[in-house]
Order: structure tokens, then C-alpha cells, then sequence
């Protein structure tokens, strides 16, 4: 059964940094597009960022551009989200999802497992 599990969240002062990994089990991950998406209580959910794992082309969100970074080890099947610079506004829960059609993709078309992260940044 496919899988993703979002971790390293936590609790930061704003202008810290944290590194969230989102490693992947039970599919081929080489052709899969994985996206960080984050929910803060009351917001509706919003993406963040998205790799495409074939080529490492990147998407951000204008909110995060410059202060995130996304990567993959391909040989951890592993992704990770590099957040400097956190401000209050980023505290959420971070959830990572794949699919096999593009970044482009809406939210609705990528599959998630579980409850994500934590991430918790304050003033």
C-alpha cells in the first residue's frame, strides 16, 4: 500500500528554521510529483510547495518563495521542506501528498496519509 509520512515539525521561534522530510513507501517514486501542503485551524487548506521527482523542478508559493526550500534524496525516497525565516503565519499542520499527473494538479488529486506535522511558530 502507497504511503507518506510527514515529520520534523515542531515548535520555533519566528525567524527559526525547521526541515520537514516526507518519506514515501509502497510505490514507484521516481515518477511521482510530491507537494507540501499546510492547514492552519479555521483556513482551508493551501499548497505550498511541489517537486517533480523525474527532473527536480520546484513550485513554491508566493507566501514561502525565498524562505523554502523543497528537495529529494531519490535514493531515501524522501522529500524534504527547508523552512527559514518561519513566521507566525506559518504555523499549520504539514502534510506532503503525491500523484502522477503534475505540480499543476489541484489539491483534490493528490493523496495524502494521515495527519501530517505540526508546526507551531511564535512572535
Amino acid at each position: 500500500e502507497v504511503q507518506l509520512q510527514a515529520s520534523g515539525g515542531g515548535l520555533v521561534q519566528a525567524g527559526g528554521s525547521l526541515r520537514l522530510s516526507c518519506a514515501a513507501d509502497g510505490f514507484t517514486f521516481d515518477d511521482r510529483f510530491i507537494g507540501w501542503f499546510r492547514q492552519a485551524p479555521g483556513k482551508e487548506r493551501e499548497g505550498v510547495s511541489c517537486i517533480k521527482i523525474s527532473d527536480g523542478s520546484t513550485y513554491y508559493a508566493t507566501s514561502v518563495k525565498g524562505r523554502f526550500t523543497i528537495s529529494s534524496d531519490n535514493a531515501k525516497n524522501t522529500v524534504y521542506l527547508q523552512m527559514n525565516s518561519l513566521k507566525p503565519e506559518d504555523t499549520a499542520v504539514y502534510q506532503c501528498g503525491e500523484n502522477r499527473i503534475g505540480c499543476s494538479a489541484v489539491e483534490e488529486l493528490f493523496d495524502f496519509w494521515g495527519q501530517g506535522t505540526e508546526v507551531t511558530v511564535s512572535s
